[in-house]
């Protein structure tokens, strides 16, 4: 099952972000389909669609697994399914 979702990122800025966040994707067998990213005053932002594919990796693994990636690199990561994202978000 594919399951599109929304990635953010936020912490400070330093070096190996999104190479780490990345690896975690693809070890999980969640394809990246976009991405914007912006430092601003040494604040580094992240936000990905993604797609997980959740025969490889559970939704809820790979949100643990980002998690634990987050932690590592001292940023917040969340990840959340996008109808979910855009549910929240509607005006």
């Amino acid at each position: 099952m594919q399951t599109p979702a929304i990635l953010s990122v936020l912490g400070e800025d330093r070096v190996g972000i999104v190479a780490s966040i990345s690896r975690v994707l693809a070890e999980n067998g969640a394809n990246i389909e976009d991405i914007r990213q912006t430092i601003i005053g040494g604040i580094f932002s992240m936000t990905m669609l993604v797609t997980v594919n959740e025969d490889h990796t559970p939704f809820d693994q790979l949100q643990t697994n980002l998690t634990a990636a987050g932690t590592e690199m001292n940023v917040q990561v969340t990840l959340q399914r996008e109808d979910v994202f855009r549910y929240m978000h509607r005006i």
